[in-house]
């Protein structure tokens, strides 16, 4: 296994022993799945929101974007203040933003306050799921025990973000839009309270082992830019000086981050995380990977709606057979196989599967079958509950105690720069295709069809690239 970050004492586990740690996991799970759902649950009734709040199309983006901006942007500070702080303090503060600011979503009268609700959303996503792995890992010592737990907490975001969609057309269709914000409540309520006597007490390693201010300021301003530029570029297109400025502005603001890090007497982040090929190898395949597979997990949506005229109810039971399958590999055989043949070969095994899958969605017909043309892919998407743990596993192998909270904060990081990109890139590839072959006089759903058949394909080429880059991943001992 890749050499640890950091050498450190043992960390701290909750009384109880093994049962506790599983509790403890169980509360992390639920976390989890209270973001996750929260991000899915909201595309469903965005439809529903544009309608009640007289939303116009451009800012009804803003949902979806001030969350992710929030979220992206504060993922790498909230990790490194877990650590410096304590991770478990970390967690039930960014659990009580969260719950608090999803009842404020709830009672939104206007599009200027859900806008709001949602940034505040993302600032206690950050805060929580930044500081999660790093509790996880810490928690979970043994590589089988540590496989397991990875495998459960992948499978909970997996699960919910197809539970999302289901639960999210459900809500829409049988109350209204306000109740997919206070689902939130009795979850994030339930998380606080068993997290208090559940979750490990730390203290932290204080603020003076990594108070820089200033790199805290270059980090957080310069993935805030690079992610607002990202999601706004389908307004804009890729080379207008809107988006090339502000995308320049965040490279140079990053890059004076990564200076001041090597100069700073405490760094906001020591920047020996990155010298293990394996930890950075795992950044940059998740990256690919969760860009690739927006593809699938949006625009296959948009398809069955506005191609195949499903209802939102209709169109997340139509995608429950990817969770399903996904839950069943990664809670089932994932930590088996991971033990049997390594995390390196799960992983390409993993992203095998998934590129299949994106190719025969690049066949996709217009008047598809469910069953026949439709089924195999939900079925290959089991490819993400390998591919997705055996991840983590090797994004986090090289965190220590003292950098566990870091480690964490950028492997979710780069799984949201991953999403923004995908959005980006895929939908308005989607969409120019679309818009061309409209004015060449082809039918909307034809066109339409055409357009995600490019993302697809486009999407596949990027999880061939993760796959090579898996491949050229360092051999590590097989874990009995």
């Amino acid at each position: 296994m890749p050499t640890a970050l950091a050498e450190a004492p043992a960390p701290t586990t909750p009384a109880g022993g093994p049962r506790s740690r599983w509790t403890a996991l169980a509360v992390l799970s639920t976390g989890m799945l209270m973001t996750v759902l929260d991000g899915s649950i909201v595309t469903v009734a965005m439809p529903a929101i544009q309608d009640d709040l007289g939303f116009s199309p451009a800012g009804l983006s803003w949902v979806v974007n001030a969350y992710l901006i929030a979220f992206g942007s504060l993922l790498l500070l909230a990790g490194r203040l877990g650590d410096l702080i304590g991770r478990k303090r970390m967690f039930l503060a960014g659990t009580a933003v969260f719950t608090a600011a999803s009842l404020l979503a709830g009672f939104a009268g206007s599009p200027a306050l859900l806008i709001a609700a949602r940034f505040l959303q993302g600032v206690g996503s950050a805060m929580a799921s930044a500081v999660s792995l790093g509790i996880l890992v810490t928690l979970f010592t043994q590589p089988r025990e540590r496989a397991r737990a990875i495998a459960v907490f992948s499978f909970t975001g997996a699960a919910g973000a197809s539970l999302g969609q289901v639960l999210g057309g459900v809500l829409t269709d049988a109350l209204d839009w306000h109740w997919i914000f206070f689902i939130n409540l009795p979850i994030g309520l339930a998380a606080l309270l068993a997290a208090l006597p559940a979750l490990p007490a730390d203290r932290g390693l204080g603020l003076r082992a990594g108070a820089d201010v200033p790199g805290a300021v270059l980090v957080t301003a310069g993935l805030m830019l690079g992610i607002y530029a990202v999601v706004r570029v389908e307004e804009y297109g890729w080379t207008s000086a809107h988006t090339l400025g502000l995308g320049a502005l965040s490279l140079a603001l990053l890059a004076a981050f990564v200076l001041r890090q090597t100069r700073a007497r405490t760094p906001l982040m020591p920047l020996r995380i990155l010298r293990s090929r394996t930890v950075a190898g795992a950044n940059l395949i998740q990256m690919l990977m969760v860009a690739a597979l927006f593809s699938f997990q949006i625009l296959v949506a948009l398809y069955l709606q506005q191609v195949r005229g499903y209802g939102a109810a209709e169109t997340g039971l139509a995608m429950l057979p990817a969770a399903l399958a996904i839950g069943g590999i990664s809670l089932g055989g994932a930590a088996k196989l991971i033990a049997r043949l390594g995390e390196r070969g799960v992983l390409l095994t993993g992203l095998t599967l998934l590129v299949a899958g994106l190719a025969l969605l690049t066949r996709l017909p217009v008047h598809a079958d469910y069953v026949t043309d439709l089924l195999p892919v939900m079925l290959l998407a089991s490819g993400f509950g390998l591919a997705l743990p055996a991840l983590t596993t090797l994004g986090m192998s090289g965190a220590g105690e003292r950098d566990a909270g870091l480690a964490s904060g950028l492997f979710n990081t780069t799984q949201q720069i991953g999403m923004a990109l995908g959005v980006a890139v895929l939908s308005t590839l989607a969409a120019s295709r679309t818009e061309a072959l409209t004015a060449a006089g082809h039918a909307r759903p034809e066109a339409l069809t055409a357009g995600y058949h490019l993302a697809f394909g486009t999407g596949a080429a990027l999880l061939l690239a993760a796959t090579a880059l898996a491949a050229a991943l360092p051999r590590a001992p097989r874990t009995r």
